[in-house]
């Protein structure tokens, strides 16, 4: 089992800046590595899509992989010294994320997606480094942590490691309000919990939406906080000073550093909401949701509320919660949840303006969401009401427990 927790930091001012330089040597090498890649690329592709019989081929040159690029590392330690500083492991990690995103660029992702063209990191956009391996299980003394070439950092320990899980990986993150270590720790002895069955009775539905942020199966409502709206003002206010200061001032830098916390804590205050809905509605089980093309609708002219409801955030907290407690996440079609009836199956068109459900049909009567909700149960549980429609008639009792699930 794999667990990932974050603690605060408090390093010292000498510290706090050998970690600024490895973070910038860092950002210079993934620059470097990144542009090799690219200059191979450039050098190797070849847009003629037909060729003579007879032609000369040039040798093509060895590709820029993960392990020639780490087996280069020594010589960049050679011609800069500086870079010696640095823990070998943290500049292997450099090289790793440099092929991770480059890859993603060229082949795409397990689907077949491919990521847009990497940019190189500019000055400040490097903000982490990682710790491939702690080898000292022990490394955590009291409020210290040990860190390979840094030593003893202190840390806030608001929660004790759980027994057993030991520790993979060590990231240290720079915010701007201070310094931060996630820690991946793994208990290879947790079994893997097998979810029962999605049911009725053990899974409830729930359908997103920006009048409420969720409505589940059971009529529950969930409202939307709008804490992107609710700081809105602030952050113009913020904006405008920031743009009439003179750039390389420290008069801006310190503007930046105003607008950068007011929008960690939005982002603080969004994250917190999402983890405390996802517990309360993980207590009553399976969960079902839309199958939402979520980068498609931020894209849209709601792009701006949909940001601030952020449910693709929520839903992959839901998903790693769940997978913890042992329950599942179980996405469903959202083609037709809105329009169909849940408690006879037949479709009752509606415009967006229209809120409430009422079917011609059976006499359900209930709101829109509520609506969608159930269907989205429905869908998740293979319930026989989805498959209604047409011309069937369902029988007066069948039809009051549909519409009472």
């Amino acid at each position: 089992m794999r667990l990932s927790h974050q603690y605060r930091l408090r390093p010292t001012a000498q510290q706090q800046v050998q970690m600024e330089q490895w973070l910038e040597l860092l950002r210079r090498q993934y620059n470097h590595r990144l542009a090799e890649r690219f200059n191979w690329w450039e050098q190797n592709r070849c847009d003629v899509n037909a060729c003579p019989l007879i032609c000369h081929l040039p040798e093509p040159k060895d590709k820029p992989t993960y392990y020639v690029q780490a087996t280069d590392l020594p010589n960049s330690k050679t011609l800069f010294p500086e870079y010696k500083q640095v823990y070998s492991q943290v500049l292997q990690d450099c090289v790793k994320r440099v092929e991770k995103t480059y890859d993603r660029w060229i082949k795409g992702d397990s689907n077949g997606n491919r990521s847009g063209k990497p940019r190189f990191k500019g000055k400040g956009r490097y903000r982490s480094f990682t710790f491939s391996q702690i080898k000292n299980q022990n490394c955590i003394n009291g409020k210290f942590i040990k860190l390979p070439k840094i030593g003893n950092v202190k840390l806030i320990l608001h929660r004790p490691l759980p027994d057993g899980f030991k520790i993979k990986t060590a990231t240290i993150t720079r915010k701007i309000d201070g310094w931060y270590l996630n820690l991946s720790l793994e208990d290879a002895s947790v079994p893997i919990i097998t979810p029962d069955a999605p049911t009725m009775d053990n899974t409830i539905g729930i359908d997103v939406g920006l009048k409420s942020f969720l409505v589940t199966s059971t009529g529950e409502s969930v409202e939307i906080p709008q804490y992107y709206r609710k700081a809105e003002k602030r952050l113009k206010r913020l904006q405008r000073q920031l743009s009439k200061k003179k750039k390389g001032s420290k008069r801006r830098v310190k503007a930046i550093k105003r607008l950068a916390k007011a929008h960690l804590k939005v982002a603080n205050q969004r994250k917190d909401f999402h983890y405390k809905t996802a517990n309360h509605l993980l207590t009553q089980g399976h969960v079902a949701h839309e199958d939402l093309n979520i980068k498609g609708l931020a894209k849209s002219k709601l792009a701006k509320s949909v940001n601030d409801a952020g449910w693709g955030q929520f839903l992959q907290i839901l998903s790693f919660k769940a997978a913890k407690a042992g329950l599942m996440t179980i996405p469903v079609n959202p083609n037709g949840t809105t329009q169909a009836c849940s408690g006879c199956g037949e479709t009752v068109p509606k415009t967006i303006a229209d809120r409430w459900h009422s079917c011609p049909h059976c006499g359900l009567e209930l709101d829109r969401d509520h609506n969608a909700a159930i269907n989205i149960k429905q869908r998740a549980v293979g319930h026989p009401v989805q498959a209604l429609g047409g011309d069937r008639v369902v029988e007066p009792e069948k039809r009051e427990a549909c519409a009472v699930s």
